[in-house]
């Protein structure tokens, strides 16, 4: 019998049970790959990109390819999406595909997609959410701790959006207690649901306090001061001094961690020179890579999960 169709827009959507099961299964993933190798034969994964990508690019496919499956990669501005309605667009790439992995720059878009799709969509990050990110990032810190993800103390120093928005979101059902030192909110970018359920829990504290934050931190994460799009654009260059104004009292360096024992997390792109200071990278601290390669069986448990259950 099939089961229900099932999406990845974000962790809130999902049951607390089954956010857990996610997380179990990406580190079964990571140490038993080989036990996976054939799960995806004679399927096709769908890569639709409007936003620039490496770690999601590779991973996805790398990780589709791993497990004997097909990867198709899709730049939007090069299809039929930009010249007809997005529902009808998804109903042809669903009569050809297994999973759709979406890469957008508007959530709205995104749900467009989920509402046409007949196989499930996964968010590779959009504007509100990147729930892929946050997954690799509670599997990275599950596979750093000795104890387990549960406890973990996470400081986020950084511009309040859709990575923290799934950070929020992924907390909740996995205990994690998450600071955030957010001077500045993307306009419309705060999910106040996740966020209180969060707040309502007594694991979520908001401070300015960046020293205090990181003091008693097991984890410090930084992300990008604008999103990566403008990040070079001059049209963005005036908002982008500004933010950096704003914003460089909390740079990730070691002045800032000189009391902390805190491990250094970042999701990449990396701005050196602004929200981390370049020597932080490299530091016996950072497992800034590790997370980046826990991308790919992050990616291979999710695909794995939303397959299993349409059958």
């Amino acid at each position: 019998m099939e089961g229900k169709l099932k999406h990845l827009i974000d962790w809130k959507f999902w049951s607390n049970e089954d956010t857990v099961r996610m997380l179990n299964l990406a580190q079964r993933v990571k140490h038993y790959r080989w036990e996976y190798q054939g799960h995806m034969q004679g399927n096709t994964l769908v890569m639709m990109f409007q936003k620039t990508s490496t770690r999601t690019r590779v991973s996805f496919e790398a990780g589709m390819t791993e497990l004997g499956g097909h990867a198709i990669n899709l730049d939007w501005r090069s299809t039929n999406f930009t010249l007809s309605k997005i529902a009808f667009e998804t109903r042809y790439l669903c009569r050809n595909a297994a999973l759709i992995m979406a890469r957008l720059k508007e959530n709205s878009e995104l749900m467009e997609m989920e509402q046409a799709a007949t196989v499930p969509i996964i968010n590779g990050c959009c504007n509100l959410y990147h729930p892929c990110q946050s997954l690799a990032d509670m599997l990275t810190i599950a596979e750093d701790r000795p104890e387990g993800v549960a406890g973990a103390k996470l400081t986020y120093i950084g511009v309040y959006n859709n990575v923290v928005n799934s950070l929020v979101s992924i907390a909740a059902p996995l205990n994690v207690e998450l600071t955030l030192v957010c001077p500045i909110r993307e306009p419309g970018s705060v999910d106040e649901e996740s966020r209180k359920r969060l707040m309502d829990k007594g694991l979520l504290t908001e401070t300015l306090d960046a020293r205090a934050a990181v003091a008693e931190a097991d984890y410090v994460y930084t992300d990008t001061w604008l999103d990566m799009e403008f990040f070079n654009d001059p049209d963005y260059e005036e908002e982008k001094e500004a933010r950096c104004k704003t914003m460089l009292p909390y740079q990730i360096n070691k002045e800032l961690l000189a009391e902390s024992n805190a491990k250094v997390m970042h999701d990449m792109p990396i701005h050196h020179g602004y929200e981390i200071a370049e020597d932080m990278v490299e530091d016996p601290r950072s497992i800034i890579y590790d997370q980046a390669e826990n991308r790919l069986d992050a990616q291979k448990a999710i695909m794995l999960h939303l397959l299993h259950e349409l059958k």
